[in-house]
C-alpha cells in the first residue's frame, strides 16, 4: 500500500473499522516511525473517544431486570474441566498498539452533552433559517421572473399588433399611390384629348369664319376690324425691312384661345421652293407657322396656335426654303418694333 492509502486508513483504524490485513499493514507502517501518521492517529483517537458522549442515555424499563432474573437457569451448571488454552503469542492487533500509543482521554464534563446539544440545535436553527431565507428569495425571484415573462409576452403581442397595423397601412398607402398615379395618367390623357378637341374646334371655327368671309365678300380689312372688337386681343404691328419697304403686318393674339392671326400686306411673291415663316423670338426664335404669297396677291391671313406668345419679345417674318426651318436662315421681310 502507498503512503497516501495508509494515511487515509488512519481514521478507520482509530474507529476499529479496518480488517486484519489492513490493520497489520498500518501497524507496521506506524512502527516504521512515520511521524505524520502518529500525530494523525492521536488526533483521531481523541475524537473517537468523544463519540459516546454525544449519545443520549436511555433509562431501561423496570421489568427488564425481573425478566432477566426469571430466565436464569436455577440448576447448577456441571463442572467443566478447564482446558488449558494455548498462550497467545501477543495481544490482538490494535490492542498492543494502544499500549504503545494510548489515546488521550478527554476530560469528562457534565455540561459537555448539553453544549453539544445546544450546538446541534443552533446549527439546525441556523440551517433552517438559511433554508427559509433561500426559499423565500427563490420564491421572490421566481415571481419576478414570471412577471417579467408576462410583461414581455404582452409587449410582444402589442408589437405584433403594431407591426400588422403598419403593414396594413403601408399596403393601403401603396394602393392609394397606385390609384393616384393611374388617375393622374388618365387626367393627363383627358387633358391632352381636350386640348386637341379645342384646337380642332378652333380651327374649324376659323375655317368657317374664313369661308363665310369669302362667301359674303368681306375684305381682310373687314376681318381685321372684326378681330379688333374681340376683348383681350393683343395687337402687334410689323414693318417692312429693306427687302420690302412697302410691306406691313398686323399680328393679333387672343389669350383665351391662344390663337395668333397675321395680316400681311404688300409682301413680295414667294419664289418657287420658298415660303414665308413667322417667328416669335424669346431667348431664341420659335416658329409659329409658314405661308406663301401667290402671284397677284397683296394680302394674306395666317392663323396658328401660339401658346408662348406673351413671353415673346420680338416677332419677325423671314423667307425660308419650302417647309420652313427650325431656326431663321433667310432674309427678314417683316419685323416688330420693341
Amino acid at each position: 500500500m502507498t503512503h497516501e492509502e495508509l494515511e487515509d486508513s488512519v481514521p478507520l483504524y482509530a474507529a476499529g473499522a479496518l480488517d486484519k490485513v489492513e490493520r497489520q499493514a498500518l501497524e507496521a507502517h506506524l512502527l516504521s516511525g512515520c511521524a505524520s501518521c502518529h500525530s494523525a492517529l492521536k488526533d483521531y483517537q481523541s475524537i473517537a473517544a468523544l463519540l459516546p458522549l454525544s449519545l443520549s442515555p436511555i433509562t431501561p424499563p423496570r421489568s427488564l431486570k425481573a425478566r432477566v432474573m426469571a430466565e436464569r437457569n436455577p440448576m447448577p451448571l456441571p463442572a467443566v474441566t478447564e482446558k488449558k488454552e494455548p498462550a497467545k503469542p501477543s495481544l490482538e492487533p490494535g490492542e498492543w498498539m494502544e499500549h504503545l500509543f494510548p489515546p488521550v482521554a478527554p476530560a469528562r464534563s457534565s455540561s459537555l452533552p448539553w453544549a453539544l446539544g445546544f450546538a446541534a440545535l443552533l446549527i439546525l436553527a441556523v440551517g433552517g433559517y438559511v433554508a427559509w431565507s433561500l426559499s423565500t428569495q427563490r420564491s421572490i425571484a421566481t415571481s419576478n421572473i414570471q412577471q417579467l415573462e408576462t410583461s414581455l409576452q404582452e409587449k410582444s403581442a402589442k408589437l405584433a399588433d403594431v407591426s400588422r397595423e403598419v403593414a396594413d397601412q403601408a399596403k393601403t398607402l401603396a394602393e392609394l399611390r397606385n390609384e393616384l398615379e393611374q388617375r393622374t395618367i388618365e387626367a393627363t390623357a383627358v387633358k391632352e384629348q381636350l386640348a386637341r378637341r379645342e384646337a380642332e374646334l378652333e380651327d374649324t371655327r376659323v375655317e368657317l369664319t374664313q369661308r363665310n368671309a369669302a362667301r359674303i365678300g368681306k375684305t381682310p380689312q373687314d376681318e381685321l376690324a372684326t378681330l379688333l372688337k374681340i376683348p383681350n386681343v393683343t395687337a402687334v404691328s410689323l414693318t417692312g425691312s429693306d427687302m420690302a419697304k412697302r410691306a406691313v403686318g398686323f399680328l393679333l393674339y387672343d389669350a383665351r384661345t391662344q390663337n395668333a392671326w397675321l395680316y400681311s400686306i404688300n409682301l413680295p411673291e414667294s419664289p418657287p421652293g420658298t415660303t414665308y415663316q413667322l417667328w416669335a423670338i424669346h431667348d431664341k426664335p420659335v416658329s409659329i407657322g409658314t405661308f406663301n404669297m401667290d402671284p397677284g396677291e397683296t394680302s394674306h391671313l395666317l392663323t396658328k396656335k401660339a401658346p408662348r406668345f406673351a413671353a415673346a419679345k420680338t416677332f419677325a417674318v423671314s423667307l425660308e426654303p419650302s417647309g420652313g426651318r427650325p431656326q431663321p436662315t433667310g432674309p427678314i421681310f417683316l419685323l416688330s418694333r420693341s
